[in-house]
């Protein structure tokens, strides 16, 4: 059993002296682990960060066994990252949120693409309201996807301002102000376009990270991610 696909890396940990098992996000081949030989040497350090594109070739005797992994680098995201603490935190949030929530060795191509648009997104100063973007497009992908076209009590497509916590469904202002107490806050980006400012990208993640937890991670009794608490926190600051 072989294959050669194009993935990023999620994580890493060590496994003996010189190897690590590495946890990939592959195109084709979804959430996948693989153990790399010579994972301390100098030519893999660089190329086994969170983050990073790479070319990577897994081949085993059974399809079923954890087999090993040949990455070859193709774009270092971390280290352009690495100037920028928030940035950083936001690459280690999304690595970290994929290898716990995306199921292992189930095609994802819509994750994997999202996720390679998010880290090259990175580079853009909007990168924070793409992240919000990115956060939804996990929960879509994993079939938990809100709809912030209309509003849910009347229909309105305009004035959207908060979503309901029960139904993942856009509530108007003018409907939703009674209960607003309630309700999740809408931020205006997600409704309209356009790119938030550090509020209203809080509020979007504020948004995102009530549906992970509901529909992802308390499921199975886990907490999100202390990496993407570490990512909220330094928005907060």
């Amino acid at each position: 059993m072989d294959w050669e696909d194009e993935a990023i890396v999620l994580a890493v940990r060590r496994h003996g002296e010189n190897a690590a098992v590495a946890s990939l996000l592959t195109r084709s081949h979804g959430r996948h682990p693989g153990l790399v030989h010579g994972a301390a040497g100098k030519g893999n350090r660089g190329v086994l960060q969170p983050g990073n594109c790479v070319r990577a070739w897994w081949r085993a005797r059974l399809s079923e066994q954890l087999g090993t992994l040949r990455c070859e680098l193709l774009h270092a995201h971390a280290a352009s990252a690495m100037a920028d603490p928030t940035r950083l935190a936001a690459l280690a949030s999304a690595c970290a949120l994929c290898e716990a929530a995306l199921p292992e060795r189930q095609p994802h191509p819509a994750a994997h693409a999202a996720l390679v648009a998010l880290l090259g997104a990175l580079a853009a100063e909007s990168w924070p309201s793409v992240y919000v973007h990115w956060e939804l497009a996990l929960l879509r992908d994993l079939g938990y996807g809100l709809d912030l076209t209309a509003c849910a009590a009347t229909g309105v497509t305009g004035g959207l301002a908060f979503v309901s916590p029960k139904s993942g469904r856009a509530v108007s202002l003018a409907a939703g102000q009674p209960y607003r107490d309630k309700l999740l806050a809408l931020p205006r980006f997600l409704a309209e376009g356009g790119e938030g400012d550090r509020a209203a990208v809080l509020d979007g993640l504020t948004l995102s990270g009530y549906f992970l937890d509901r529909h992802v991670f308390a499921p199975h009794h886990q907490d999100l991610p202390a990496a993407r608490a570490r990512l909220v926190e330094r928005l907060r600051g």
